[in-house]
């Protein structure tokens, strides 16, 4: 059993970077799905699909490299709270990746969101990941 299945996949995504894999697939949940929304809309990965064919699902993500030197547009993906250390932030001290160039994922009273869309919406929450 897992303890920490978005630890789990990030580390999925990373490692799948390292071996220059084009495809990753990772058990499905619902925080998950939000997540990899979130990244596809912000251009960090190809295309994605769910799939709904087991108990649990899957979820196969389309990682994105660059064209000239293959490298992947995702250089660093971390977690940030985890089950023994929870870490929040109210709106007003939300995070600012690289000066803009990279995003915070947070989980907010209002659903999963970037730390952009949540100071928009004046909402703070538990912070998940950076991802740049």
């Amino acid at each position: 059993m897992n303890t920490d299945p978005i630890a789990d996949y990030l580390t999925r995504i990373r490692n799948a970077i390292g071996a220059n894999k084009k495809v990753v697939s990772i058990p499905a949940s619902n925080l998950k799905k939000e997540i990899t929304k979130i990244l596809f809309d912000q251009g960090y990965i190809l295309s994605y699909k769910f799939e709904d064919s087991k108990v649990q699902g899957e979820i196969k993500i389309a990682l994105k490299y660059t064209k000239g030197n293959n490298e992947s547009v995702i250089t660093k993906i971390q977690r940030i709270s985890t089950p023994g250390l929870r870490k929040y932030s109210n709106s007003g001290d939300l995070p600012r990746i690289l000066n803009g160039l990279g995003i915070a994922i947070i989980s907010t009273s209002k659903g999963v969101m970037t730390a952009k869309q949540a100071k928009k919406e004046n909402v703070g929450g538990e912070l998940i990941c950076y991802v740049h």
